[in-house]
């Protein structure tokens, strides 16, 4: 499902530019900044990338929030589009064409669930406003349980969850996910809602628990960034706590591909031997 979730990007960047500006922002750790200058070319308009000091580097706690408060100011400055996450409405609507793709894949039906991993809590927000769509439309007989799912080290949106708030108190996040990694979720009160009204929960999950489940996944011939991982990390903690049953119809949805981050993925793995290029070489080993 990788792609769906980058054509989301792409789809709601390209309607955004087109329709409103001249000139367009974007704040992202990748997917989005690409989208944006992608589309901006194709569509003859101005965009420019440009990298705020230390992001995306290893130690993101404050950059991230840093460069969103840059891409608003200068937006307001300048006149200029932005495309930043839960001001800009067409990201969720973006994000949830995957429930589309998903529903006619299943040919009209649903999961019983589906799990994601959560960051700024677009993504779940977007998941849930496309399976209500679709629900209004009677397109769909009802809306699975929706389970975010969080890196330990990042989790204000479960915080917020379980303590039974739709306040959300901002943290230091650290986690190998750095895609989820956000001090302050910008959507997380929909992301709160998208759980709570669709009977679904919130599960946290370790970096111990991301890293093993890149592995699992490997095995599996998918191979996810640490951000992916973790829906499947919380998949498994799920199944162990009774969250869900192990013969549930449960769909989990891998939002990147581990190109993005392949120094996270190379610690689920052991490094290959290195051997002199003869027989006897490889004889030893086998």
């Amino acid at each position: 499902m990788t792609l769906s979730s980058r054509r989301g990007r792409i789809e709601h960047v390209g309607l955004g530019l087109k329709t409103f500006c001249e000139f367009g922002i974007v704040v992202g750790a990748g997917d989005g900044g690409s989208a944006a200058q992608m589309l901006g070319g194709l569509l003859r308009i101005a965009t420019r990338a440009v990298e705020v000091a230390g992001f995306p580097k290893a130690n993101l706690h404050d950059i991230p929030e840093a460069a969103f408060d840059l891409a608003v100011a200068a937006s307001e400055r300048y006149g200029w589009y932005n495309r930043n996450t839960a001001m800009n409405p067409y990201t969720l609507e973006g994000k949830k064409t995957v429930s589309f793709e998903i529903a006619e894949q299943l040919s009209w039906q649903t999961p019983d669930v589906v799990v994601v991993s959560v960051g700024d809590g677009n993504i779940i927000s977007g998941i849930h406003k496309g399976f209500k769509d679709l629900l209004r439309l009677g397109w769909i007989p009802n809306l699975p349980r929706i389970i975010g799912v969080q890196a330990e080290g990042s989790a204000a949106i479960s915080n917020a969850f379980h303590a039974n708030t739709e306040i959300i108190t901002p943290i230091s996040a650290t986690t190998i996910a750095d895609s989820i990694s956000v001090d302050l979720p910008r959507d997380g009160v929909r992301a709160v809602r998208a759980a709570k009204e669709t009977g679904g929960t919130y599960i946290t999950v370790s970096d111990d628990e991301i890293i093993k489940a890149i592995a699992e996944l490997g095995k599996m011939g998918v191979f996810p960034e640490p951000a992916g991982a973790t829906a499947y990390a919380g998949l498994v903690k799920a199944t162990g706590l009774g969250v869900v049953r192990s013969d549930d119809p449960i769909l989990v949805l891998n939002t990147g591909s581990g190109l993005k981050d392949v120094r996270a993925a190379m610690q689920a793995v052991q490094p290959a031997p290195i051997i002199e290029p003869t027989l006897d070489a490889v004889k030893k080993i086998l």
